[in-house]
Formats: C-alpha cells, sequence, structure tokens
C-alpha cells in the first residue's frame, strides 16, 4: 500500500474510533498483560528469548517470530521507527540511524548519552500517544516497538510497514536486543556487543571485591509523579546491577519490577548507596520533599555522603546495550574502582 493510502487508512480508523478496537485485548482492568503485575509479566523473558529468525546472515526474504506472531522482510531495512528508547538503543548501537522515533513523555529529546549517533529522525508523537500518520509519511521499511507500549496498535503500524514487537522493554532487553538485530541482519553483532558488556560487568564487580574487600550494597531509587519506586530484579537495572554481582537490598531482590513506598518509608531506601534517578520534572515529583525531609538526613547512605543522583535517561530509561554501558561507567565512578 502507497504511504498517502496508508495515512488515510490510519486517518479513517482514528477518527471512526476503530483502532481502539483493534490488537489483543488487554488484562481485565485495561493494562496490557505484560505490565508489571499483569499475568504475563514475569515469563516475558522466556517468552522473548524464543523470539528471532531461522534466516541466515545476510539472506532476505526473511521470516521473524515475534510477540505479535510473524514477519516477512522482503530486503534489509533501511529506513526504520522506532517506539521507545530501547529500540532507539539498539538500533543506534548496531550502527543504523532511525527515520522516525517516539520518546517518553517525560524526556521527549534525544538522549545526551546517543546524541548525534541517533541522528535527526523526525518525532512520531511519544511513547503513549503515536503519531501513526506521522509514521506513514516516513515511509518506514520497518517498525520497532514492544507489546506493552503499542499492542492496541499493532493491526494498523503492520499495515504501514513490517512491524517487529517485544514483548516488553526493562529487564527483556538482551532478548529485545537480539530480536531487533535479527530484523536488522546484525545478530552477531549484537551478541559480541552483548558478550563484551557482560565481561565489563563481571570485571567491575571483581575489581570492586579487590579494591573494596566486601562489596557494596546498593539501592535503586527513583522519583517519579505520583509515587517514589525502589526497582528490583525484573527491571533494566536490576539485570545490569546482578551482571556486575553487587548486592542489593531487600526491596532490590523482589521478583518484580519495583516496590513502591511512601515518603514516610524512605528508610527503606537505606543501603551502603543510595542511587537515585528522577522521571521528567522534579518539581512533579516528591523528590524535593524527600530529600528536605527529615528522614531522609537519618539514612545511612546519606551520612556517609553515599546517596547519588545518576542520570534517569539511562539508569531506567535507557534500556539497551549502549545504556548498559554508559551504567557501567558510572558505577566505576561513583565506587572508584
Amino acid at each position: 500500500m502507497r504511504a498517502k493510502g496508508i495515512v488515510v487508512l490510519v486517518a479513517a480508523a482514528l477518527a471512526t474510533g476503530t483502532l481502539a478496537a483493534c490488537g489483543q485485548a488487554p488484562s481485565s482492568d485495561g493494562r496490557s498483560e505484560v505490565a508489571q503485575g499483569g499475568p504475563a509479566f514475569l515469563d516475558a523473558g522466556a517468552r522473548t528469548a524464543k523470539y528471532g529468525t531461522d534466516a541466515l546472515p545476510g539472506v532476505f526474504p526473511r521470516t521473524i517470530t515475534q510477540a505479535m506472531g510473524k514477519t516477512t522482510l522482503d530486503h534489509k531495512p533501511t529506513r526504520v521507527v522506532v517506539l521507545d528508547t530501547g529500540e532507539l538503543d539498539n538500533v543506534v548501537a548496531l550502527g543504523v540511524q532511525p527515520v522516525g522515533v517516539a520518546f517518553p513523555d517525560g524526556s521527549p529529546n534525544m538522549p545526551s548519552y546517543v546524541g548525534d549517533k541517533g541522528g535527526k529522525p523526525a518525532d512520531v508523537g511519544t511513547t503513549n500517544t503515536l503519531n501513526l500518520e506521522a509514521i506513514a509519511a516516513l515511509k518506514p521499511d520497518l517498525i520497532l516497538g514492544s507489546k506493552l507500549r503499542a499492542e492496541k496498535q499493532y493491526p494498523l503500524l503492520a499495515k504501514i510497514a513490517p512491524t517487529v514487537f517485544t514483548e516488553r522493554p526493562g529487564y527483556t532487553w538482551k532478548s529485545n536486543f537480539r530480536l531487533n538485530s535479527a530484523a536488522l541482519d546484525r545478530t552477531e553483532q549484537a551478541d559480541k556487543m552483548i558478550s563484551d558488556y557482560e565481561a565489563a560487568a563481571r570485571k567491575l564487580g571483581q575489581d570492586a571485591q579487590a579494591r573494596l574487600g566486601t562489596l557494596p550494597v546498593i539501592s535503586m531509587l527513583r522519583f517519579m509523579p505520583g509515587r517514589i519506586r525502589l526497582y528490583a530484579t525484573k527491571s533494566f537495572i536490576g539485570t545490569v546491577l546482578a551482571d556486575t554481582g553487587l548486592p542489593v537490598t531487600e526491596s532490590g531482590k523482589a521478583n518484580d519490577l519495583a516496590v513502591e513506598i511512601s515518603t514516610e518509608q524512605i528508610g527503606k531506601a537505606d543501603a551502603d548507596w543510595i542511587l537515585y534517578g528522577t522521571y521528567g520534572d522534579p518539581g512533579k515529583t516528591d523528590q524535593s520533599g524527600v530529600l528536605g525531609g527529615p528522614l531522609w538526613s537519618t539514612l545511612g547512605a546519606v551520612k556517609a555522603g553515599h546517596a547519588k543522583a545518576v542520570p534517569d535517561e539511562t539508569w531506567y530509561l535507557g534500556l539497551g546495550v549502549l545504556a548498559a554501558n554508559s551504567v557501567l561507567t558510572d558505577l566505576r565512578g561513583i565506587l572508584r574502582v
């Protein structure tokens, strides 16, 4: 279908409301089944690890098994649209500059750690509010996203261009990278980047053990509008810390994305190091109230000068190998190892 015809189709679907009816049904509470707390959240990683292609390098057409079924690519993609920062990180890591990108609402610009490597892609809305007409107008030959972010929009996205979805961003990031690389015919490159990252993570933990004697316990704290989170094992940053071997708090050991706490429960964040990020405008979160409150100054990490702000765009929004390596660099600087 030509781009003009697709734009007309998308506009008609939006006008009539048929878009909302497209796609697989979310869970009964309106959330995606792969969202935190959803019935498919905990095993999303195992499912994603099975996705990909059996096509040999350089061979097209190829069929990609992905979260929404199977997608056939007739040729190696050159015009790629990415629908989240994880996909952005993935394609840029593989040397591909996307033609379009959807940024998070709280961070609507090219991440500084990506910079010029990301090129100058067109704005196609946000991760929560995609502009399908803008996507269609770019005439992409591949769209990369996730079931969590855009399950309902998948049928129309797939009419615009071959569309490959992971289950969700976050703790599944390595499998997501491999799936994206399969669509781009760059699997060997992705495998090497993951292997190199894992070696660097292990080395960091070994160096920390050798220099510090005892590995410090890390607390992963994040301020968001309306919530305060302690991130856990089923998060991007949780997997990075696990790869280093650095221990985490009891909340950090939870088999979940994160544990939500109130301002009065900030004591649960205490550890040898508290490393905190802030999503979007700090003024729209409880950050100032917590950091300026009476409980914060009583925490052991704060008394020791071991409470540090970290870049939210890498620690919590990066969701890919470039961000993971940036986190390792930050950790070396913080721990001085």
